[in-house]
């Protein structure tokens, strides 16, 4: 009798585990799970007044489980100890940690991270909420968050609220958390529910130590000045009935509360004064080294050398001084494996002030030495050698005398653009190391006439705040030919190289090979100065126009699609800039052609441009926007395929 019952248990349970897997769904065992999650029942109930439970439980009518919680959940008001979500089977279950606060709504937006376990069917954006008072708020305030500078919606920022009460001081964002937040989606969107109908004052924050308040000058920001006030009214939205995934069957209204504001913009941004610090030391090559900063410094490091003298170093920073390389022009220093220094430079102290600092020793080695660089030279030379002999053993004739190429370094330089230009381009010529000196007499420059070369007038210049580029100019003409010669020896480097000779022909593409745009902009004050660039498909600027009167004009573009941007250059310093809370300075404001605008050969484009008609979060291009909309979750209509499949 034992064993018979063992038997019929086991058989039992075999059974149901046989039925399980064909309720799943598969070819053919069964219909698809296309139902979505279903709550049916909570501990507090949703919307719950006068609850003091720190432990919530919401269980389902099926398995489910939670996806990219951790980024997509969020608990308002803001909890200083996170918070601990987790799906358990049926259910999810939620830890509170803080300390509950008197009369306070409660809300935990699940958004569409609730999926059933089987299939993965979405439940939909949830909300649960309780009070610890007498009444549940309810409000909601909605808007977008763009990046200052390109207005690209931003990601995953915090999104939250402050009561315009008697609390209210312009010094609460940077010392008190948030009270009501939310996180934005894909589309830089958010929703800050459970908000009590009142006065308040938005911000977003990037908030990189967990705190909910603006405490570092790397978190980005995002202010409104403007007094928010929350409302609601019964609103009617269309709805959308299918028959199938591609058939309509109707459009039906569908009532519902419409909360305002329901259209806020706010501008993300970092403020300029980053917190400065020697990010890291790096020596690739025995004749040089470079400073990484994490922020731009106010004026050049002074080096103290303490194995040699820091004379011998020439210094190149990059524009903003936040990148700096140093060129050792005394060859036994150069060749030295260890340098030896101390640095003194601006750093920021944890209060957040700039201080002049001396670091302890820095040794500095090459990535690759001297002595391997000669063994690498002297191999090359022998190979060449080599090469040459098999060459003269292979040879009929005596070949001519030839110099190993090896023997000595030259100054190397590269050319752009080098073969065809456009006929408002210049020429830049960029060393392997600073210059120190040019014989002009060794330089000569000529212009195609007639099949014949002859001199033509130009200028050849250092760029500014270049130590390694000069930059040709002239007159050109479009479909003329040029030729540049540089003699040996034109051009000496700093560390002692000079240049081989050289010869660069230059065409200049005919003026048909192009178009123009004119840019007309409607609504520019007279005391704006707006500066307007041109973007290619990868958003980045490929000429840029401070405008007069309103006018842009962009000449010499080759036949492509173009697109927009500009900005109110407020100092008229002909560059972005960068906003300061304490301040209450909002960085200068920027628009985009909502459209991109083609250019043809021969063809000139005239564009007026109402910059204030579409709202900001609707200016930038789909196409170059690089942060694109989360993917929308839905529930697989697999059932109707099957069905088909079946039939046949």
């Amino acid at each position: 009798m034992r064993k018979f019952i063992r038997c019929f248990a086991l058989t039992f349970v075999l059974c149901q585990l046989i039925a399980s897997c064909a309720s799943m769904g598969s070819p053919d065992g069964g219909r698809y799970d296309e139902e979505p999650p279903v709550v049916v029942s909570s501990t507090p109930l949703n919307g719950a007044v006068n609850s003091q439970r720190k432990k919530i439980s919401i269980h389902f009518d099926e398995y489910i489980k939670l996806e990219n919680a951790n980024e997509k959940v969020v608990v308002s008001p803001p909890q200083t100890e996170t918070p601990n979500i987790r799906a358990v089977g049926k259910q999810v279950k939620i830890d509170l940690y803080d300390t509950l606060r008197p009369n306070t709504t409660y809300t935990i937006d699940f958004s569409d991270a609730i999926v059933d376990n089987n299939e993965g069917n979405p439940m939909g954006k949830y909300t649960f909420s309780f009070s610890t008072g007498e009444t549940i708020d309810t409000m909601e305030v909605s808007g977008t968050v763009l990046a200052a500078e390109n207005l690209e919606p931003v990601k995953g920022m915090l999104v939250g609220l402050y009561p315009l009460d008697s609390l209210w001081n312009d010094t609460v964002f940077t010392s008190a958390p948030l009270t009501r937040v939310s996180r934005t989606n894909g589309c830089g969107q958010f929703t800050i529910k459970g908000v009590r109908s009142g006065d308040y004052r938005v911000f977003a924050l990037q908030d990189q130590d967990g705190n909910f308040f603006f405490s570092q000058k790397s978190e980005a920001i995002a202010f409104d000045t403007v007094r928010v006030t929350t409302s609601s009214r019964p609103d009617l939205r269309p709805d959308t009935v299918w028959v199938d995934s591609t058939h309509i069957d109707r459009i039906r209204m569908v009532p519902y509360i419409h909360f305002f504001p329901d259209d806020l913009v706010l501008n993300s941004f970092l403020e300029g004064g980053q917190d400065k610090h020697l990010l890291k030391t790096e020596r690739l090559v025995p004749e040089n080294f470079t400073l990484y900063f994490t922020a731009p410094q106010d004026s050049m490091p002074v080096i103290q050398g303490l194995n040699f003298d820091p004379a011998c170093l020439l210094a190149e920073p990059r524009e903003h001084c936040d990148t700096i390389t140093y060129w050792i022009t005394d060859t036994l220093v150069a060749h030295s494996d260890t340098l030896q220094l101390q640095l003194s430079y601006f750093d920021t102290d944890s209060l957040g002030i700039d201080q002049w600092y001396t670091s302890d020793t820095l040794t500095l080695f090459p990535k690759t030495s001297y002595a391997k660089q000669q063994k690498e030279r002297q191999k090359k030379i022998e190979e060449w050698e080599k090469d040459r002999e098999k060459k003269m053993k292979r040879a009929k004739e005596p070949l001519p005398p030839e110099k190993n190429p090896y023997l000595e370094t030259f100054l190397e330089v590269a050319v752009k653009p080098s073969g065809s230009i456009d006929p408002n381009q210049n020429v830049t010529f960029t060393f392997s190391e600073p210059i120190s000196a040019l014989d002009s007499s060794l330089v000569h420059f000529f212009q195609k006439v007639d099949s014949q070369y002859v001199d033509c007038p130009y200028l050849l210049l250092p760029v500014e705040g270049e130590l390694r580029q000069y930059c040709l100019y002239a007159e050109w003409e479009p479909k003329a030919q040029y030729l540049f010669e540089a003699d040996s020896l034109a051009f000496k480097g700093a560390l002692g190289h000079t240049n081989k000779s050289f010869k660069q022909e230059l065409r200049v593409r005919s003026a048909d090979e192009f178009g123009a745009i004119f840019i007309r902009l409607v609504g520019a004050g007279d005391q704006d100065s707006c500066v307007v660039e041109l973007l290619n498909k990868s958003d980045k600027p490929v000429a840029k126009q401070l405008a007069e009167k309103g006018r842009a004009d962009f000449y010499y573009l080759k036949p492509s699609e173009y697109y927009l941007r500009m900005f109110i250059d407020r100092n008229g310093n002909g560059i972005w800039d960068t906003g300061d809370y304490r301040l209450g300075l909002q960085p200068e404001e920027v628009f985009y052609f909502p459209q991109p605008i083609p250019v043809r050969a021969k063809f000139d484009v005239e564009q007026s441009w109402d910059f204030r008609s579409i709202p900001r979060a609707k200016q930038k291009p789909v196409a170059i926007t690089k942060q694109k909309a989360d993917k929308q979750k839905k529930i697989k209509d697999r059932n109707r395929e099957r069905e088909r499949e079946l039939n046949r």
